[in-house]
């Protein structure tokens, strides 16, 4: 099969096609016909050497694909040969075939094409788990998203507005700010122009935020204390804007903050399965009836993967990138 190898770590120029052998599924493994695979902020860490996959996955880049099954490993029964699918993998979604894993994989949604079910696996196990276990989102709380308009950010807006929370989400431009308020944002805040915290206070009447999610970390993480709400949950998921950063931690205090985060791609199976469950439960009705939906900026060949990565990393997208074999 044709797959996407890393020569060097380095940039977009890196990836490279090549010949490899189809795996052969293992004790409670699917392998699955790629249709589409999604590109996420992991894989171009991955390439840059930054993010190595975990021991015994592979070293193939690709954390989410959407297909066909066409083989099953012992040990198996929620899908069958024939079975259209999307899961969460390890590695090894930029090729035409990959494994998975039975208990992280998902049914692809009755609404939704091949490609549209590529962009649901990463983003809807981060928000879920993130926003609605880790951070405690309920329904009337407000949530403030930072990076409103990537693969993540419109997917977090899009859920919790239809579970019944106020959503208030930074992004890079206008237009960025336009979509994310069309998805259901109540007030998107152009961080190039506005200071978040000032706009969390004044549309929240000085409460703040219940739960942030944050993908930046530096200097948002001590802004992100002043923009929380008393009790607040703040949940950290990448460091785009760098880990390290020098905080005054008295309002975690006298806030009563919580402040977690926390890594998908290592965890534990059980973990996974858990979380594709409550999905299963909880989110996938909402897919059906086309509640929500996952955004898809651009598609990419396979062979094309180098452009999709330096489509990412200019930061203009909105909405999911996926590459489709």
């Amino acid at each position: 099969m044709t797959a996407i190898g890393i020569a060097q770590p380095g940039g977009p120029e890196v990836l490279e096609a090549r010949t490899v052998p189809v795996p052969e599924p293992g004790s409670g493994q699917l392998l699955v016909a790629v249709a589409a695979a999604g590109v996420n902020r992991p894989d171009v860490l991955q390439r840059m050497g930054l993010y190595p996959a975990p021991k015994g996955a592979s070293e193939i880049p690709g954390l989410e694909i959407a297909g066909k099954v066409v083989a099953t490993g012992p040990d198996t029964g929620r899908f069958a040969v024939g079975d259209s699918v999307c899961a969460l993998v390890s590695g090894g979604g930029y090729a035409e075939f990959c494994l998975a894993d039975d208990v992280a994989a998902l049914p692809v949604p009755a609404s939704l094409n091949l490609v549209q079910a590529a962009a649901l696996p990463e983003t809807f196990f981060t928000v879920w788990h993130n926003v609605f276990e880790r951070g405690a989102l309920a329904a009337g709380e407000w949530l403030l998203v930072h990076g409103g308009s990537s693969g993540i950010g419109t997917t977090a807006i899009q859920l919790a507005s239809a579970l019944g929370a106020k959503v208030l989400t930074t992004a890079g431009s206008p237009e960025k700010c336009k979509a994310c308020e069309k998805l259901g944002a109540v007030r998107a805040i152009n961080y190039r122009e506005e200071d978040f915290v000032d706009v969390v206070k004044g549309a929240t009447d000085g409460h703040g935020a219940d739960v942030i999610l944050d993908m930046v970390g530096g200097d948002y993480i001590e802004r992100n204390f002043k923009a929380a709400a008393p009790d607040g949950r703040i949940v950290q998921i990448a460091f785009l804007g760098g880990a390290k950063a020098e905080v005054d931690f008295t309002r975690l205090m006298l806030k009563r903050l919580t402040f977690t985060g926390s890594t998908l791609r290592a965890r534990p199976l059980a973990v996974k399965g858990a979380i594709a469950e409550a999905l299963v439960d909880r989110v996938w009705p909402l897919l059906e009836v086309g509640k929500i939906s996952p955004v898809i900026d651009a598609t990419f060949a396979l062979s094309d993967a180098s452009e999709a990565h330096r489509h990412m990393e200019a930061s203009a997208h909105i909405g999911k990138i996926v590459l489709t074999p």
